[in-house]
């Protein structure tokens, strides 16, 4: 088996790495969107009146406040996948599955391009 099969060329591996630096600026950039939403629903504002209406818009902050927590935690963790990604270019270990050895093709590391799974071994994960 030649290297070439063993592992993507250097072009290749730039091109994935230019991928996923436009996807981690994105999830960056919806990260400090939502932390600044979350900050601005802290401020009560100047209308601090009392009501019935008021103790259900309540609820509904604070489940809207949970639902944005969670987003912003897929998020961070969606970075942090990304980042791993970067050190596996910059180690030359990037494309290439964990599971089976092999190099996962380029349209899946593409569609998902944090992937450490080709999808024969992530099938083979869930039986």
């Amino acid at each position: 088996m030649s290297e070439e099969n063993l592992r993507y060329s250097r072009e290749e591996l730039a091109e994935f790495a230019e991928i996923i630096q436009d996807k981690l600026n994105a999830a960056r950039k919806e990260v400090a969107f939502i932390k600044e939403t979350l900050s601005r629903r802290n401020d009560s504002g100047t209308d601090n009146t009392a009501s019935s209406a008021k103790v259900l818009e309540d609820g509904a902050d604070t489940a809207e406040k949970e639902s944005m927590n969670q987003l912003a935690s897929r998020q961070m963790k969606f970075i942090q996948q990304l980042e791993n990604a970067l050190v596996r270019i910059k180690t030359g270990t990037y494309g290439v599955c964990i599971g089976t050895g092999k190099l996962i093709p380029k349209e899946r590391l593409r569609a998902v391009p944090h992937t450490q799974h080709s999808i024969e071994a992530k099938m083979a994960r869930r039986d």
